[in-house]
């Protein structure tokens, strides 16, 4: 799956490398036990950590690894992409949203306290911002955390928390003020608070990332936890989604690349008629539309990261791209398993797996409708 772009250096290629290794020697034997499980084992982090995964991206002053350019992150998510399941880097790298917060508003205190022990795999960290009442809509989150002298008092709950059951720390999205925007502040929560209880939730795809809604009871939460100024916390809240779309659109076209790479061996191989499947016209067409689409896909991606690594933050953009990504994984992943027929429809391939996975990406940081209007707005129309 390397991708063969002006963007990527030779840097770049090594480090794919590296992470292609711990995949191959760490996740993919076993996937299927860990989707069976419905959860990781959390020593997986620890070995993630020591091969260099858990912290690209992130500052040295929190125990990060810096790197110049979005497109390690985009490597990285398409090596993990290549043990076929949403659910490992869901779950594994559930940090990428829940510590950048803290990384970039925290104090020093609190990256050492909050991102330094997840980064070092030793904890566990998620985000918590959509509520059972919403998701999209940010800015009318109703759970509370009432300042009682030097603790804040939280109720409310959360839900579709990814590593909701496991995370030590919990990046979590809180009302401290008045209605809308400017009334949202961001707490980091231990997972061992009193008054946090915790359910989990069965989902149609992602089974070995754990998913849960998160119960606030009068959990009271040290002001010391609080990441950033009070009623301060909407914007760091929204250009952490515009960083997680751009990582979802890298998601949904090497999950697609998968599916096109895994049809186009059984094309290959499989005799229908006394010849290979590949002979048909018809399945030549599909597989050569795939790579169109998924050809498509990754130039933009590769474009707008260019962009983003030289600073800018081009809002529609991200929306549309994250759009064209998931729509474009829909087609292909449906294409692949009418290749793949019976084969693709029965447990054990990796089309199989990420066809189920595909409408929590097009939901997922801010769904379908929602992006498109979000891109329009942005455009002024």
């Amino acid at each position: 799956m390397s991708a063969k772009s002006p963007f990527y250096t030779e840097d770049h290629e090594t480090f794919r490398l590296q992470v292609r290794r711990f995949v191959e020697k760490e996740c993919a034997p076993h996937i299927e036990a860990w989707e069976a499980a419905e959860t990781l084992p959390r020593e997986l982090h620890k070995k993630a950590a020591e091969a260099g995964v858990l912290g690209v991206g992130f500052p040295e002053d929190c125990g990060g690894i810096a790197v110049p350019d979005p497109f390690y992150t985009i490597v990285l998510t398409e090596e993990l992409a290549r043990a076929g399941s949403g659910g490992l880097i869901a779950g594994l790298m559930s940090h990428g949203i829940g510590s950048p917060p803290i990384a970039k508003a925290g104090t020093k205190e609190q990256k050492q306290r909050f991102v330094a022990p997840v980064l070092a795999g030793d904890k566990i960290a998620a985000l918590a911002v959509t509520e059972p009442s919403g998701g999209s809509d940010v800015a009318a989150i109703k759970t509370t955390a009432r300042r009682e002298g030097e603790v804040y008092v939280v109720n409310g709950s959360k839900t579709f928390i990814t590593s909701g059951m496991r995370a030590d720390y919990i990046t979590t999205a809180v009302r401290t003020g008045g209605p809308g925007m400017e009334g949202i502040s961001v707490l980091a929560i231990e997972g061992d608070t009193p008054g946090l209880a915790r359910t989990p939730l069965k989902k149609m795809g992602w089974w070995c990332s754990d998913t849960a809604t998160l119960y606030f009871d009068n959990c009271r939460v040290p002001v010391a936890n609080r990441i950033g100024p009070e009623n301060a916390g909407f914007m760091a809240i929204m250009l952490n989604f515009n960083n997680e779309r751009i990582m979802l659109a890298a998601q949904a076209w090497a999950f697609g690349q998968v599916c096109y790479e895994e049809a186009l061996a059984w094309a290959r191989e499989r005799q229908t008629f006394g010849k290979p499947l590949i002979r048909n016209q018809v399945i030549r067409h599909k597989l050569a539309e795939m790579k169109m689409r998924l050809d498509a896909v990754k130039s933009h991606l590769d474009v707008l990261a260019w962009r983003v690594g030289k600073g800018a933050m081009p809002v529609a953009e991200l929306a549309l791209l994250k759009n064209l990504a998931t729509e474009t994984l829909e087609r292909v992943a449906g294409e692949a398993m009418q290749v793949l027929g019976g084969a693709g429809y029965v447990r054990g391939s990796k089309t199989e797996r990420i066809y189920r996975e595909t409408k929590v990406l097009t939901i997922g940081g801010g769904s379908r409708e929602i992006m498109y209007d979000l891109a329009a707005r942005q455009l002024g129309y």
